[in-house]
C-alpha cells in the first residue's frame, strides 16, 4: 500500500527516458499526437509524464506521445512523476484533462504563433472559432465567467446560461453553488424554469435541446428530484446540528467530572476523545 503513495516530482533529462514497450510505427502521424504537439508548442507540457527508475534510466509508464512531442520540439528536460515501483502504477488512473477555459487560453496563445486553419487541422476540425469563445464571456454575467474559469461549468453550459438575462444568470450560479450541482442537465432545467421576462428574446429558439418536449420534461423532473434531495439533506443536517447542540451540556458534564473522565480514560479512551472534541477547544484536557 505504501508503494502507491511513493511518488516524487522532478525534471528529468529527456535522454534518460525510455519507453516501457515498443510502439507501432507511424504513431507520430496520428491525430492524437498532432494535437499533443500543438498543445506543447503553444503552452508547454501541462501534464507530467509518469515514470519509474530502472538501471539508471526512467521507464515511461504514461506519456509516450508527450515524450515524442517533446523530443521533436527539442525539449531537453521534462517534468515527471517518479513512481517508487512499476507495480504500484494503475493504468486506469484519473487523468486531468484541459478545462474549456484552459483550452480556450491554449488556442489563443497558439494563434500568436500559428494560423487558425493550421491549428484546426491539428485538432482535426474545420474551424476552432467556436472553441475560442470570442464573445461568449462578454455575454455572460461575471459570476458565470468565473464558474467557467474555475472549470465548474462547461462551454456549453455557459452558452446556455447566456439565454437568460445577467441577473438571472447570477441567480442560477448562486443556486448551483448552494446545492453543489453544476451539471449541464441542472443548468438547462434552471433555464427552462426561468420567468419569460428574464429570458433574452429568441435565445432559446436557437438551442436544439429546447425543441424536444420529452427532453424538457425530463429536465424539469430531474430538477425537481435534485431540489427534493437537497431539501432532505439540508433538513437532516439541521436536525443533526440541533441534536448536537442539545447534547453538548450533558457531554460537558461528563468530561469535566474527574471520576467519569478517569473511568472513560481507562475503559473507553476513544469515547472520551470524541466527547472532548465536541465540547473542548483543540488541545485542552478535561477538567
Amino acid at each position: 500500500m505504501a508503494g502507491t503513495l511513493d511518488v516524487k516530482g522532478r525534471d528529468i533529462e529527456i535522454a534518460k527516458l525510455v519507453p516501457l514497450n515498443e510502439r507501432r510505427i507511424g504513431l507520430e502521424k496520428s491525430r492524437g499526437y498532432r494535437k499533443i504537439l500543438c498543445s506543447i508548442r503553444a503552452v508547454g507540457l501541462i501534464e507530467p509524464l509518469c515514470v519509474f527508475e530502472e538501471d539508471g534510466h526512467y521507464v515511461i509508464l504514461d506519456g509516450y506521445l508527450r515524450y515524442l512531442a517533446c523530443k521533436e520540439l527539442g525539449v531537453t528536460r521534462v517534468p515527471c512523476l517518479v513512481r517508487g515501483t512499476k507495480e504500484a502504477y494503475t493504468y486506469n488512473r484519473m487523468v486531468n484533462q484541459l478545462s474549456g477555459y484552459q483550452e480556450m487560453r491554449m488556442l489563443r496563445r497558439a494563434l500568436e504563433k500559428l494560423g487558425e486553419s493550421e491549428i484546426a487541422e491539428v485538432f482535426g476540425l474545420r474551424t476552432i472559432r467556436y472553441r475560442l469563445s470570442p464573445t461568449l464571456l462578454k455575454k455572460v454575467h461575471p459570476d458565470v465567467a468565473k464558474a467557467f474559469e474555475e472549470d465548474l461549468i462547461s462551454r456549453n453550459a455557459a452558452r446556455d446560461l447566456a439565454c437568460v438575462k445577467p441577473e438571472r444568470q447570477a441567480e442560477i450560479v448562486r443556486e448551483m453553488r448552494r446545492t453543489g450541482e453544476f451539471s449541464l442537465k441542472f443548468i438547462r432545467a434552471q433555464v427552462l424554469k426561468t420567468d419569460p421576462q428574464n429570458l433574452l428574446p429568441g435565445a432559446l429558439k436557437r438551442m436544439a435541446w429546447t425543441k424536444d418536449a420529452a427532453r424538457q420534461k425530463d429536465l424539469v423532473e430531474s430538477l425537481r428530484e435534485a431540489e427534493q434531495q437537497h431539501d432532505f439533506y439540508t433538513g437532516l443536517y439541521r436536525q443533526y446540528t440541533t441534536d448536537l447542540v442539545r447534547m453538548v451540556p450533558y457531554v460537558r458534564m461528563i468530561v469535566t467530572n474527574p471520576r467519569l473522565a478517569e473511568y472513560l480514560s481507562e475503559h473507553h479512551p476513544s469515547v472520551l476523545q470524541d466527547f472532548s472534541s465536541i465540547v473542548l477547544e483543540p488541545g485542552a484536557a478535561p477538567g
